[in-house]
């Protein structure tokens, strides 16, 4: 579940200049460890915590080095990773060298329909008990705790 609060803003510029807007910010992100990845790992295969760790890191090396390649990789059911360069655009063909028109490599992950369904599945609420002023103007009312617990453990 992601909880989101509601904050407000007064806009600096554009058609609503000066007016208060506001807008639901997730309260806090929770994380799931490479610990708790690899405890979860262990806990529906057979391998030992040593061999999750080395697969994780051997996985690593190799996306890297597929990526310094230009290669995309495939993660199975998980999606693929890319690298994208984008191009600036140039007035002549001469000007469209490596160091004028290519922008900073970037690397896209595309999830495979599974991530996807599951991104789409996942619980959001919104906590209507607080208004926070994300310019720091204080808090309405104090919102609900956290709940921290790991959903996946």
């Amino acid at each position: 579940m992601i909880d989101f609060e509601i904050k407000s803003k007064t806009q600096p510029i554009g058609t609503r200049k000066g007016q208060t807007v506001y807008f639901a910010q997730p309260k806090s992100q929770q994380y799931f460890t490479n610990k708790m990845l690899i405890e979860r790992i262990v806990r529906e295969t057979s391998l030992s915590e040593g061999d999750v760790k080395n697969a994780l890191i051997s996985l690593s090396n190799v996306v890297c080095e597929a990526m310094q390649l230009g290669m995309s990789v495939d993660l199975a059911e998980l999606g693929s990773f890319r690298v994208v360069v984008p191009s600036k655009m140039m007035d002549s063909a001469a000007e469209v060298t490596v160091k004028d028109a290519l922008k900073t490599p970037k690397i896209v992950f595309t999830p495979k329909q599974k991530m996807r369904d599951a991104a789409n599945k996942v619980e959001l609420s919104i906590d209507k008990g607080s208004v926070k002023s994300s310019t720091g103007g204080g808090t309405t009312t104090e919102p609900d705790e956290d709940q921290t617990e790991n959903p996946l453990g």
